[in-house]
């Protein structure tokens, strides 16, 4: 709501987006930085600016627990593989 109050804002009277945001920003009762955060998130999540949509984020974030649980798992594994190995080697009683 506070991200379309910005965009639908009639900037006629010579308004800064700065000053906008600071106005409806009060209006709403949160904090400057935080509505601008918002709104560039906006922006980048329509296009409007370059960077990482909200999507490519979360994807990451995904591929990044990934890429760590498939690591512990390479990990346990190496240690079983090595066990398995020291018993092998071992001579049997007879």
């Amino acid at each position: 709501r506070a991200v379309r109050m910005i965009r639908e804002a009639d900037r006629e009277d010579g308004s800064t987006e700065y000053q906008l945001i600071g106005r409806v920003a009060k209006q709403l009762g949160i904090a400057e930085e935080t509505l601008r955060r918002w709104v560039r998130k906006a922006e980048v999540d329509s296009g409007e600016r370059q960077g990482t949509t909200s999507a490519e984020n979360a994807e990451i974030k995904r591929l990044r627990k990934e890429l760590a649980e498939a690591k512990r798992a390479n990990e346990i594994l190496r240690t079983a593989s090595a066990f398995f190995a020291a018993e092998i080697d071992r001579p049997t009683p007879r």
